[in-house]
């Protein structure tokens, strides 16, 4: 059996139990805070979403650049094609939990329950202890910042009872947005090879998380965030190197390659380039690097 027939047999049976979980996941774990639980209670009535097939190609490489003002497509490479988000993921977990403090489930200040499940996430993470909370607003700074996956976790428990419940409204607000090529199947993007999206997708999450919430915008300007006397240092590297750039998102797993979505404004232009697939840390950083400079200085 060739690889891609592999991973799209593979890519299907994964799927499926995880559309199962979703229809089945109505219980909160014991952490999570009761505005959680009866978000768990009205995910379990959501439609089933369908859709068209899609088999990500492993370390498959896209970019795109758009004016981030109108949208303007400004260059593309393979800009739909099916991919792995790895931790561009998050960016859809903090916009639902700051859809929570926007609808008035929770304030920035309201602790979020750590489960055990949540503390056992793999790195990236901030050490965080079953048993313990942690605010909303410490939770968002560390997604944004360090890309905690016991974070992500931990949020998805607390906003929907579990992650596989969280997942299924993920992919819910993915439609309502107008991500049409985007599944999710986690909060954190773990690899999963039924969690699949696009370059163009991720490049409207960054646009919407980024409009909607504008209030938000230091923390993913931030170069540094300290929790329970550590301190973190973000991972996005453009960060105070490359003139203009403010946020937004990296991601790397194995199946995905190096990503990055990267917004810049310089003087009245604004842009968002997002590459996924990058060979290397570095070889991401320079493409990104490169396709900023270009199209700023094309005017």
């Amino acid at each position: 059996m060739s690889f891609s027939r592999f991973l799209r047999s593979l890519s299907a049976v994964v799927l499926a139990v995880s559309l199962a979980a979703c229809q089945t996941a109505g219980a909160p774990s014991q952490s999570g805070a009761s505005s959680g639980q009866a978000a768990a209670v009205q995910t379990a009535s959501l439609p089933v979403v369908s859709y068209a097939p899609a088999t990500a190609q492993e370390r498959g490489f896209s970019a795109l650049v758009l004016n981030a003002a109108t949208g303007q497509e400004l260059y593309a490479v393979n800009a739909d094609a099916p991919r792995f988000p790895a931790s561009l993921t998050k960016m859809m977990t903090l916009y639902m939990l700051f859809e929570s403090v926007s609808s008035g489930e929770n304030r920035l200040s309201s602790p979020l329950n750590i489960s055990a499940n949540a503390a056992s996430q793999p790195p990236a993470k901030i050490g965080l202890k079953a048993g313990s909370t942690i605010s909303v607003e410490q939770a968002a700074r560390a997604l944004a910042v360090k890309s905690a996956n016991d974070v992500g976790v931990a949020v998805a428990e607390n906003l929907a009872g579990s992650e596989a419940a969280f997942a299924r409204e993920m992919t819910q607000k993915a439609r309502a947005l107008g991500l049409s090529r985007t599944r999710f199947v986690n909060a954190t993007g773990l690899p999963d090879p039924a969690q699949v999206t696009t370059a163009r997708d991720m490049a409207k999450l960054g646009l919407a998380l980024k409009r909607r919430f504008p209030q938000y915008a230091s923390y993913y300007r931030a170069k540094s965030f300290t929790y329970n006397g550590r301190t973190f240092r973000a991972t996005n590297n453009l960060l105070g190197k490359v003139q203009g750039v403010d946020g937004l998102k990296t991601g790397y797993v194995r199946m995905s390659g190096y990503n990055l979505v990267a917004t810049a404004r310089r003087g009245g232009k604004q842009l968002i380039v997002v590459v996924i697939g990058g060979q290397s840390e570095t070889a991401r950083d320079a493409e990104v690097t490169r396709l900023i400079e270009a199209h700023f200085q094309a005017g």
